[in-house]
């Protein structure tokens, strides 16, 4: 690690003038390229104390052990050869924006002698007019074929192009009207040409013009009495508007421009621009980036703009380019987008209107790029490594706690109250080793006292498994996923459907292991009342080998036993990050079993009850009496008119209705109304698993959580 002292410039050699400089390592390779309006000021702000410099600079100015600079005239000029050097040097201190994907354009190749519209990715090429990009290529093509018919440009391939012209037969595009055709030299080079540049307008957004021409004339051919070409026309017109449809209009003043969205936290940033010409939407794309040097959201926006228009010129820079934050200073890079497009561009924040509320769609694409790429980072070794041993250290424990158990409670309202217990394993989710809850030992809303029950009963479960590891309660199947006499579920998948845990099965029988298993971590959905019960319940059971902690959702805080005061983790921190995202998966798993409780409940009759009354002569009785309230007052003959029920069936069946008791009138839970009273809750209609109120989980926690 080099000392920054040992190759600062002397006083007086750096010039106060606007510049670009670098910094070189050992080996003599770029680690970081910067520009300023005064190489001066700019350079000595690395040159200071240590402490005083941010983690990422620190260790730039550590790991470099020269740095040089070069003079320009202007801050234009700094901001162009600072886009040349790190498209040169690719130096690993400076932000670089890489596509996450290889975007497809619609491309039109003018700089050929027959212009070609095709499907390109990658570098772009001169001469070539490029629209877009485009999410997938199936959507260019489809764009393609219907304009095709109204602008019949060449769309093969050399080779088919130079065999159609040897043999003078032209492909089937030329047969059926979707190809001038111009290799058998039905349509002459400058008139493919001309089609090619209203292939290209029409594409830019300069769609008016077009669309009245071929209207005028099919009115003309109309009055004329040529009605095959005015249907032709038509047909020709609706293509065209097809084509449109498929860019929904944002803007209604037929606006160009690009609109900028950064989403950001302090490791890394997403940005996605979305490209609208001619008031609709006409390509997206979008880049994830490493923060690493101290970087404002301002500089963020310049590096973008740097990327996206370093190689542009002309119509591919927009008139009007919309961002979240103005770069600082914002007049250099204003005056470099203008001289890119040889016109002048406006680059502002959008206030109000449209604009705004477009913006905010952008930013809320670049939020979700961002929270994606974090989930894939989560799959990262490394990552999962750091975040463990973050955990380890924030919480004093003896080693990485390499399995770790999440618990929550979910009820609505008090009623249908639920657990969820989810496991990870080295940092990822093991959905094998899922389980869950119905809290019975007592009824209505404590989550306290139902964290207890929940963590007395798994790690009594534990203890017995410890003892006589592999052998199952009287009446069990390996694999079920029914409630425990003790009212467990066994392992289900993330989605709530039962299956048979995978790859735990024991030496002695084969047969899977329910809870033979410790965790080294004990995580609750909550704060200090719940982490008290979670630990009173272990030590009730002389448990002390294991760690307990809360995660509390409205702060983010971790808790501990018998700690007045919580423990903070950065936001920044990787162990942080992991815990949250157990506690999600425990709230969502929970919430998934809750509602499908309680959907069961209320899909309940008394009809169930019934020993051998299956699905199919269920529907039959409702269907034949049209109610429950109908077939209760039904006689045993009446009942046994209906189809495959027999009369001792039908006995059962009376006896049992007379044993339920009629429920109150029943209640559509979707809209509130109360229905018919022919009907019955077990016949409703409406979406039964639905809870009355219609937030998300999160903001009626009071109601169902």
């Amino acid at each position: 690690m080099a000392d920054p002292s040992s190759y600062r410039p002397r006083p007086g050699e750096i010039p106060d003038s606007p510049g670009v400089y670098r910094f070189r390592d050992e080996h003599r390779r770029v680690i970081y390229v910067g520009k300023a309006k005064s190489l001066r000021q700019r350079l000595a702000n690395y040159f200071q104390d240590l402490a005083g410099l941010h983690p990422r600079t620190r260790s730039m100015v550590t790991t470099a052990a020269s740095v040089e600079w070069t003079v320009v005239s202007t801050e234009v000029e700094a901001l162009q050869l600072e886009y040349s050097w790190i498209k040169e040097y690719d130096p690993r201190f400076n932000v670089k924006y890489r596509d996450d994907k290889s975007y497809p354009y619609l491309a039109v190749t003018m700089n050929e002698e027959y212009p070609r519209v095709q499907v390109m990715r990658g570098h772009k090429k001169k001469g070539v007019r490029y629209f877009g990009p485009y999410a997938h290529a199936w959507a260019i093509r489809d764009t393609v074929d219907l304009m095709l018919r109204v602008f019949p440009v060449r769309t093969c391939s050399a080779g088919v192009f130079k065999n159609a012209a040897r043999t003078g037969r032209p492909c089937l595009l030329g047969y059926i009207g979707k190809c001038s055709a111009p290799c058998v030299e039905r349509i002459s080079a400058e008139d493919h040409r001309e089609l090619a540049e209203e292939f290209c307008d029409f594409m830019a957004g300069r769609t008016g013009t077009y669309l009245r021409r071929l209207e005028r004339q099919m009115a003309e051919a109309a009055e004329e009495m040529e009605y095959e070409r005015a249907a032709r026309l038509r047909d020709d017109i609706g293509a065209l508007k097809k084509a449109m449809e498929k860019n929904a209009v944002v803007l209604a003043d037929a606006t160009d421009a690009d609109l900028i969205a950064v989403a950001e936290d302090e490791l890394e940033a997403a940005v996605q621009i979305f490209h609208v010409r001619g008031g609709r939407v006409r390509g997206q794309r979008g880049w994830v980036t490493d923060k690493v040097e101290e970087i404002t959201t301002g500089a963020l926006v310049e590096h973008a703009l740097q990327q996206l228009y370093g190689e542009e010129t002309g119509d591919a820079v927009p008139r009007e380019v919309l961002v979240p934050a103005l770069p600082d200073p914002v007049e250099p890079v204003q005056e470099w987008l203008t001289g890119r497009r040889g016109a002048n561009v406006s680059l502002r924040i959008p206030q109000r209107g449209d604009k705004k509320a477009l913006m905010e769609t952008v930013q809320r694409n670049a939020q979700q790029a961002l929270v994606l790429h974090k989930t894939k980072r989560a799959s990262d070794l490394t990552t999962r490594s750091r975040a463990l041993e973050e955990i380890s250290d924030a919480l004093g424990l003896d080693s990485a706690p390499l399995r770790i158990e999440c618990y929550d409670i979910s009820h609505l309202q008090g009623d249908d109250v639920v657990a969820s217990m989810v496991v990870f394993e080295d940092g990822l989710a093991r959905k094998s080793e899922y389980r869950r809850f119905q809290i019975k030992g007592f009824a209505g809303q404590d989550d306290v006292r139902s964290m207890h029950e929940v963590i007395t009963r798994r790690f009594r479960r534990y203890l017995a498994e410890k003892e006589r590891t592999g052998e199952w309660a009287d009446g069990e199947e390996p694999g079920a996923a029914e409630t425990a006499p003790d009212g467990t579920v066994a392992g289900t998948d993330g989605a709530g459907l039962a299956e048979p845990p995978a790859n735990t099965l024991t030496e002695d029988d084969g047969r899977p292991k329910r809870f033979a298993y410790p965790p080294q971590l004990v995580v609750v959905d909550g704060g200090a009342p719940q982490v008290a019960a979670a630990q009173r319940a272990l030590d009730e059971l002389g448990i002390d080998d294991i760690a307990v902690c809360g995660l509390a959702k409205r702060l983010e805080e971790v808790w501990l036993p018998g700690d007045d005061d919580p423990v903070v983790l950065p936001r920044t921190s990787e162990g942080l990050y992991l815990l949250q995202r157990i506690r999600d998966e425990a709230h969502r798993f929970a919430i998934t079993y809750q509602r499908a409780k309680r959907a069961k409940r209320f899909r309940s009759s008394p009809l169930d009850d019934v020993p051998g009354l299956g699905d199919t002569r269920k529907q039959a009785l409702i269907k034949h009496f049209g109610s429950l309230k109908r077939l209760r007052s039904a006689t045993i003959e009446q009942i046994c008119d209906v189809p495959g029920i027999g009369r001792k069936t039908a006995e059962t069946i009376v006896a049992a209705l007379a044993q339920a008791v009629p429920g109150g009138p029943a209640v559509n839970t979707a809209t509130g109304e109360i229905m018919d009273d022919t009907e019955e809750p077990g016949q409703q209609t409406g979406s039964p698993g639905e809870p009355v109120s219609t937030g998300a989980p999160d903001e009626r926690r009071g109601q169902e959580r």
